[in-house]
């Protein structure tokens, strides 16, 4: 099964998919290990520590404002 087809893909990587942002685009614009971001993308329960959490805002922000950190974690 192909990785943009994967029904386990957490919101943060439905996200990624649905704007056409590749996980190591993301990593190089977020500042943040390509793991740590494919944790990100296919682990739903996972929750990035402060520092990882508001790099990856930070850099979601720039795709879409209006986003929010619950929108994708469970924190």
């Amino acid at each position: 099964m192909s990785w943009w087809k994967n029904p386990k893909r957490s919101k943060f990587g439905r996200f990624l998919d649905k704007n056409g942002v590749t996980q190591t685009e993301f990593a190089k614009k977020s500042h943040v290990s390509k793991t740590t971001i494919s944790t990100l993308c296919n682990e739903k329960n996972y929750s990035p520590s402060p520092k990882v959490l508001k790099r990856v805002m930070d850099a979601i922000k720039k795709i879409d404002e209006n986003k929010r950190p619950n929108d994708f974690f469970n924190i």
